[in-house]
């Protein structure tokens, strides 16, 4: 039996894509600290997290021993659980955080530590200067902007939040008016960055102009098993394997130790070469379309740590997709 824990939404596809891959007699259960069944409705059982961390990890170790769960993915906090997996291996609990050891999430979830290992270790990465104040930030940007646009990002954070792409001659109102394109002059965010209280690091960097590709992978202690490369093409993603960008992202994944279902993000200069942006030790939003182009990277995961013979993967060119939004009916309370 395999336990899903909390992680994006689309912890709803890694469910079906596992039941799709497992034989069935085999239950997979999931949890979640909201009131989603439309994601844990898919499992074969379903539980609530308790909302306090350390709590939460004690209750997935009596609940997974009570149920003969063997294997466990954590979904998203991995390295809160990774700090304690000595425990699960006692309880003889198979648990799968992202990474091999802590170390693997003190490199990747801080981005300045990303960078520098990164870079120490020859893989192509875009470089990032780490501000702390008002002067810093100005200083930063003084010596990037003569040869490229800057952006800036937190150091620590998730879904793109904090991220601004500094924009000469951009209305300095447009940050917010339109929120939602990033863009702001760099003055406005000086002005208001400067007004407040200390601020958490943040890095500064050039801007890439060129495609993302979010390379979603299966891997095993430090070592690629599965992948697939989307990319972002207006309104629709397609799938690649085999291009640079997906061979820097496996050099990157195994360098870091990564470990289950993660991500890699990267994203093309203007001369088209690849560049590192952020390791994520979790699966991520867009991971269920890879079932769309023959690739079933949860039943991979699942039916390997389980024991069971793997799904054939296969490929299909040419896919493109475009996601829309459906309605689920959902039991009521």
């Amino acid at each position: 039996m395999i336990w899903f824990l909390q992680g994006q939404a689309s912890q709803r596809d890694i469910i079906l894509g596992a039941r799709e891959a497992l034989p069935d007699n085999v239950r997979v259960f999931a949890s979640h600290g909201g009131d989603r069944p439309e994601i844990t409705g898919m499992a074969h059982a379903s539980f609530k997290e308790p909302e306090n961390r350390d709590e939460r990890i004690d209750w997935v170790i009596r609940t997974a021993v009570q149920h003969s769960i063997k294997v466990i993915l954590a979904g998203r906090v991995g390295g809160a659980y990774e700090a304690r997996r000595a425990e699960f291996d006692r309880a003889g609990i198979t648990l799968v955080t992202g990474g091999v050891s802590s170390r693997t999430f003190e490199l990747v979830d801080d981005k300045a530590n990303f960078t520098a290992e990164a870079e120490r270790a020859g893989l192509a990465c875009i470089p990032a200067i780490t501000v702390q104040n008002a002067d810093q930030l100005r200083a930063a940007y003084e010596t990037l902007s003569p040869s490229s646009e800057v952006c800036i990002k937190p150091v620590v954070g998730i879904y793109g939040q904090g991220f601004w792409r500094f924009k000469v001659g951009v209305d300095p109102f447009r940050c917010f008016a339109n929120p939602d394109a990033r863009e702001v002059d760099f003055e406005t965010y000086h002005r208001i960055y400067a007004a407040g209280p200390e601020r958490e690091a943040m890095l500064v960097m050039p801007y890439l102009p060129g495609a993302e590709c979010s390379v979603d992978m299966v891997c095993e202690a430090g070592k690629v098993v599965e992948y697939v490369g989307r990319r972002k093409a207006g309104s629709h993603q397609t799938f690649e394997r085999g291009t640079p960008a997906t061979d820097l992202a496996i050099a990157a994944a195994e360098h870091f130790g990564c470990d289950g279902i993660i991500n890699v993000q990267t994203r093309d200069d203007a001369e088209g070469k690849p560049l590192l942006l952020e390791i994520n030790p979790r699966y991520s939003g867009g991971i269920g379309y890879t079932r769309m182009v023959g690739v079933n990277l949860a039943g991979v995961f699942a039916a390997r740590r389980l024991g069971f013979a793997e799904p054939e993967s296969c490929w299909k060119d040419g896919v493109r997709i475009r996601a829309i939004t459906i309605p689920v009916s959902i039991p009521g309370e």
